[in-house]
């Protein structure tokens, strides 16, 4: 309150000073020519009093004003229809502008909005159709069962990987989501994951350590599965050798451990960032910086948490599936 009648004053300082000086030059009219100067006291008395009484209803105009322009501001959606009337003079052509600009801006997000949604569609619609070749190659590679048949389908699976990464993308940033939020089998959604990286884990000798969690979780389980899979991609692909992890912590969180080269101290706090690939992925010069960034991004919209800790024994990521407020379907 004290600040905006401190900034109304200082918007009308102009029209005070001119008053106070007309008062003055009255004064010493009046004092040149030995009039009684009383007169002039009486006038400006009258003329403070009205002044006052107009100033008051005025702020009370300028306040309200000013709180409707800061309502409007703190609205996720500005709309000019809701905008005060302005006064005449200057501010109806700021109006004018502000109204015109509301009608660019509203078209342009439309225009952008039906690009978007094109595009949208036809990447969902190029990754659909890029599964049914990539399921035909699965079952071709599954004749064979020498080191080439099994390096050419990992490699298959990654691009199959990269394929739902896209449909992911496409998904998380459109107005609505799939998600079915209900109770899921911890240990279901863990073994679907590790399915798809059997062929990994055999062909670079890596250890599987898992242990049974036995715990339910509230989430979806087609995202989580997403979420799981990218951390063991990145697990199998950081880890020459040794073994891969996973188990459960109290209150409930999966723990996904490798010994792999682990994560550079100065990366640890950029890792879920969107494209930040850090030292290892520069060093890898195939790394996109988009998988942990969507893995945040899909937790976040499940309610979950996921956080890297990394060291010299390699890397442990923390999932918080611990859920209070979540709605079952």
């Amino acid at each position: 309150m004290l600040e905006m009648l401190l900034s109304y004053l200082k918007a009308h300082i102009k029209s005070i000073i001119l008053w106070a000086a007309i008062c003055a030059i009255f004064a010493v009219v009046f004092a040149l020519f030995s009039l009684p100067l009383y007169a002039v006291l009486y006038g400006g008395a009258i003329s403070l009093f009205f002044g006052v009484i107009f100033l008051a209803a005025d702020f009370y105009r300028y306040r309200k004003k000013r709180l409707t322009l800061r309502r409007l501001a703190g609205e996720i959606t500005l709309s000019a229809e809701n905008l005060p009337l302005p006064d005449k003079g200057t501010e109806e052509d700021y109006d004018a502008l502000v109204r015109l600009l509301s009608d660019r801006l509203r078209a342009a997000e439309s225009e952008n909005a039906a690009r978007l949604s094109d595009m949208t569609d036809y990447y969902t619609m190029w990754v659909h159709q890029i599964k049914t070749p990539i399921t035909a190659m699965h079952l071709i590679l599954r004749e064979g069962d020498s080191p080439e048949y099994r390096e050419l389908s990992e490699n298959l699976r990654r691009i199959e990987q990269y394929a739902e990464m896209v449909l992911c993308y496409l998904r998380l940033d459109s107005d609505s989501t799939d998600f079915v939020i209900r109770e899921y089998p911890l240990d279901d959604i863990i073994k679907q994951a590790v399915r798809k990286f059997s062929q990994q884990f055999i062909r670079r000798r890596l250890r599987l350590n898992y242990e049974p969690t036995g715990e339910t979780v509230l989430t979806d389980e087609k995202w989580l599965l997403f979420v799981i899979e990218q951390v063991i991609s990145n697990s199998v692909k950081y880890t020459p050798s040794g073994e891969i992890a996973i188990y459960c912590e109290q209150p409930l969180t999966l723990c996904i451990r490798d010994t792999g080269i682990g994560i550079a101290p100065e990366d640890i706090p950029r890792i879920f960032e969107k494209g930040y690939t850090g030292c290892n992925g520069r060093l890898d010069k195939k790394a996109s910086g988009i998988g942990l960034y969507l893995c945040r991004r899909i937790c976040r919209r499940l309610g979950h948490d996921i956080t890297a800790e990394s060291g010299e024994n390699g890397t442990v990521i923390r999932i918080s599936l611990a859920r209070e407020k979540l709605e079952v379907e």
